[in-house]
C-alpha cells in the first residue's frame, strides 16, 4: 500500500452518554465518582462529569486498528491528555478522531491522531506507530 505523508487513513466519531461511562467503569473497574456524579466532579473543581481518560484514548486508536485490520500491527501508541471530555447528562458528548500519516520510516508508519470534542483538541501528541496494511 502506497501511503503519503498527510494522507488521512481513518476518521470516526464516537457518541458518549452517561450510560457509556457507567458501562466503561464496570469493564475497567474505575469507579471514580467524577465519571458519573456531577456533585463530586464539581466539588473537586471540574465543570461536570468527565469521560475516563483511558476510554478516550481507546476510542482514539480504534479507527486506526480498524484500518489496519489487525491490532497486532500497532507497535506503539502514546498520547498526552490535554483537556477533559465533559459528558452532559442530557446531550452526552461526541469525540471525533482523524488519523493522518505523519511520517514513513522503512516499514513503520507514524499515524498522527487529531482527537477533538466540541472543537477542542483533547489529546495532544497522539501518535500511533504501525506496520501498514499490505496491498
Amino acid at each position: 500500500m502506497a501511503l503519503e505523508v498527510g494522507e488521512i487513513v481513518a476518521e470516526a466519531s464516537f457518541p458518549l452518554t452517561r450510560d457509556s461511562l457507567v458501562r466503561y467503569a464496570g469493564a475497567s473497574g474505575d469507579f471514580n465518582p467524577i465519571h458519573y456524579r456531577d456533585d463530586v466532579a464539581q466539588t473537586v473543581g471540574l465543570p461536570g462529569v468527565l469521560a475516563h481518560g483511558m476510554l478516550t484514548m481507546g476510542l482514539a486508536v480504534q479507527p486506526v486498528v480498524d484500518w489496519l485490520g489487525d491490532p497486532g500491527k500497532v507497535l506503539d501508541y502514546q498520547v498526552k491528555f490535554t483537556r477533559p471530555v465533559i459528558v452532559d447528562p442530557e446531550t452526552g458528548a461526541v469525540v471525533t478522531v482523524v488519523a493522518k500519516v505523519g511520517a514513513i520510516e522503512d516499514a513503520v508508519v507514524r499515524i498522527d491522531l487529531t482527537v477533538t470534542f466540541g472543537e477542542q483538541t483533547v489529546l495532544g501528541k497522539a501518535q500511533v506507530r504501525v506496520v501498514p496494511p499490505a496491498g
